[in-house]
């Protein structure tokens, strides 16, 4: 019957075991739970270990119901083997006695989940950041502007020999977006060659003015919140340890050529990734920009609510519900109808955005900007 069914004896001796001289009808082949292991803790003192941890929580003086606790109750009691004090964990875990619970494992929310039309894969965002204070050997100090797109990872790197100021930014960025085209978001952190003074209401940067004549939208990442950043973040640690710690350079232009054949790389190494990315928006053409125009558009503020329920942006706290406390939101100030608009964030519940609150704003009208 092995050979015709082809199948090893072995088998064959299990199943004629299983049916035991029975007939055909009578034997029941269903799958059938295993047999307790020989070295298994009997049952009985299985439940007498469930029994005596119930007394000692209930009436123990110290209090104590655990593992090593229940080992020493079990020396008073006559039984020939007594189970370890691992062993005594395991029944307890095994039975369901535990009071504490094992952490539960949340996916973490998809990338730009905070922009609905970057997480749903419909729009590109270039994320940048500064990576300050380097100094060259008998050289001089020097700044970093770093870039990378978050769905494609386009990346870039500019090292600057002085402390990069914000006219300077707005002009690799310009020259960055020109050869590459546009995202639909720009994300930066709060430093203020970005973001502007903080000192002062309303301000719109001249970083944000290009953005915005571009038709791009600029995101600010909340202040001491870890993941915003993750992406800029984890390329600069890459480009410091490909280019700046792992090779000796003597001048600029040899860490902007290093750098720059770090970037091609990169790009090589991402190609599929950078194909796959929404498309970027062509530069327009006859575009010139005009710091002194009336900024129109979008700002969006990634800020968390204070324990009074107001939230910080544009130099100034607007109350939003006092119930909304050290809560994550997402405020888009709407500079053609004069409005904010603070929407509720979730990590858990990346979807669930709801509106909080409608807060009518007008800038402050400067004569000039400065």
């Amino acid at each position: 019957m092995a050979r015709q069914f082809g199948v090893s004896l072995r088998k064959v001796q299990y199943w004629n075991a299983r049916a035991a001289h029975q007939r055909l009808d009578g034997v029941d082949f269903s799958n059938q739970t295993p047999g307790r292991a020989a070295n298994r803790t009997p049952e009985q003192i299985e439940d007498l270990i469930l029994e005596l941890r119930q007394q000692l929580k209930q009436h123990s003086a110290l209090g104590e119901h655990g593992a090593a606790a229940l080992r020493r109750a079990l020396e008073e009691h006559p039984i020939p083997c007594r189970p370890s004090v691992r062993t005594i964990a395991r029944i307890l875990e095994r039975r369901g006695a535990l009071d504490g619970r094992r952490r539960r494992r949340v996916s973490p929310p998809p990338a730009g989940w905070y922009l609905p039309t970057v997480a749903s894969g419909q729009a590109e965002l270039d994320s940048f950041d500064l990576i300050e204070d380097l100094r060259i050997e008998h050289g001089p100090r020097l700044d970093v502007l770093t870039g990378i797109s978050l769905r494609g990872a386009l990346a870039q790197a500019w090292p600057v020999p002085a402390q990069a100021t914000a006219q300077w930014v707005m002009d690799q960025l310009l020259e960055h977006w020109k050869s590459l085209g546009l995202p639909t978001y720009a994300q930066f952190d709060n430093d203020t060659r970005f973001q502007g003074a903080h000192q002062y209401r309303d301000v719109i940067s001249r970083v944000m003015r290009l953005c915005l004549s571009l038709g791009i939208t600029p995101v600010f990442a909340p202040p001491r919140e870890s993941g915003f950043q993750a992406s800029i973040e984890a390329f600069n640690g890459r480009w410091q340890r490909a280019v700046w710690t792992r090779f000796h350079h003597d001048s600029l232009a040899a860490l902007s050529e290093r750098s720059a054949l770090y970037i091609a790389a990169h790009r090589l190494r991402h190609a599929p990734r950078i194909d796959a990315a929404p498309s970027r928006l062509p530069f327009p053409i006859n575009w010139q920009l005009d710091l002194h125009a009336v900024p129109a558009g979008h700002v969006i503020y990634l800020r968390r609510t204070t324990e009074h329920g107001h939230v910080s942006l544009l130099g100034q706290a607007f109350a939003l519900d006092p119930f909304q406390q050290n809560r994550l939101v997402r405020c888009e100030v709407d500079l053609q109808h004069h409005s904010i608009r603070c929407f509720a964030l979730h990590r858990r519940h990346p979807n669930e955005q709801p509106l909080l609150a409608e807060i009518p704003h007008r800038l402050l009208q400067r004569k000039r900007f400065q």
